[in-house]
């Protein structure tokens, strides 16, 4: 993850829940000294993420927090299992609660989906994040999908060629749209294009795509376009499937790549709780 992207999204949470005033509630019944434990406490089983995270935010609101955590990311957690401990000024750890857990919950519902969707398929086809992502989360989303065992597609428009169904209407044609790209880009980025059709496969072949997307298929015309690409070029399958009915919709279908975009837009965060252990009085020198 790129740490100062990282930053500013800390920092964007911190503006949404302290503002200019802080924490009002903890503020007024906790005295500047005051220090508590709290625990992590997983309460469904599920795959860890969002360690580094979790430890940035401590380390921003106080360095003087003590932060130390069981797992690290991509690792599995029992139901029941402490995750991870805290000791410090019990103001910064009320302050931290509740965005540490937005950031862990959310990330970890996410490694948990993906992983769930890894076991269920052919360990040769990869599973990957779209760019159906929540807005200003994609970073750390698409982190969480790597923990789950899946892997990247593009990260925006910028890094990668893919030739979607307005690129395609709009350039007047498959052919013409890669014709005009290729003459723009540099000679080592891949053309990705999404087809709709049988014509659409033969017509990104002949053209010699580098990836073709079978996109809202049906299993028999996957099965025929898959045919007819071979080995010819990386075969992504996307639209229509979801963690329920992946294994039956690829069956054993020659793809190279499942795509989906609910992996990031619409995951289940996962149910962990922080309680506070204690609280003594302790003067700092």
């Amino acid at each position: 993850m790129n740490l100062f992207k990282v930053d500013e999204l800390i920092l964007k949470a911190f503006e949404e829940d302290f503002n200019l005033s802080g924490d009002i509630t903890s503020e007024n019944i906790f005295l500047e000294n005051d220090i508590s434990n709290g625990e992590f406490i997983a309460k469904d089983s599920f795959i860890f993420c969002g360690r580094k995270i979790a430890e940035r935010i401590y380390e921003l609101i106080d360095s003087s927090v003590k932060v130390e955590f069981y797992k690290q990311d991509g690792d599995f957690v029992n139901k029941g299992d402490i995750i991870g401990i805290v000791s410090g000024k019990t103001i910064s750890l009320l302050k931290a609660e509740r965005i540490v857990l937005n950031f862990v919950q959310h990330m970890s519902g996410i490694s948990t989906q993906v992983n769930s969707i890894v076991q269920k398929i052919n360990k040769n086809i990869s599973v990957v994040d779209t760019r159906k992502t929540l807005p200003g989360l994609r970073i750390i989303q698409k982190y969480a999908v790597l923990k789950g065992g899946g892997k990247n597609h593009r990260f925006g428009l910028y890094d990668a060629v893919m030739l979607k169904e307005n690129h395609i209407y709009a350039a007047g044609g498959i052919k013409n749209a890669i014709d005009k790209v290729k003459k723009n880009i540099s000679h080592v980025i891949k053309i990705e294009v999404e087809t709709e059709t049988l014509e659409d496969v033969i017509e990104a072949v002949e053209n010699k795509a580098d990836i073709i997307m079978l996109d809202n298929m049906n299993y028999e015309l996957m099965q025929k376009c898959c045919e007819i690409i071979g080995k010819k070029a990386l075969i992504e399958v996307s639209g229509n499937i979801t963690p329920d009915t992946i294994k039956d919709r690829l069956r054993d279908l020659p793809v190279n790549i499942v795509s989906l975009g609910s992996i990031t837009h619409s995951v289940k965060a996962c149910d962990i709780s922080f309680l506070i252990k204690r609280k003594q009085s302790f003067d700092y020198q």
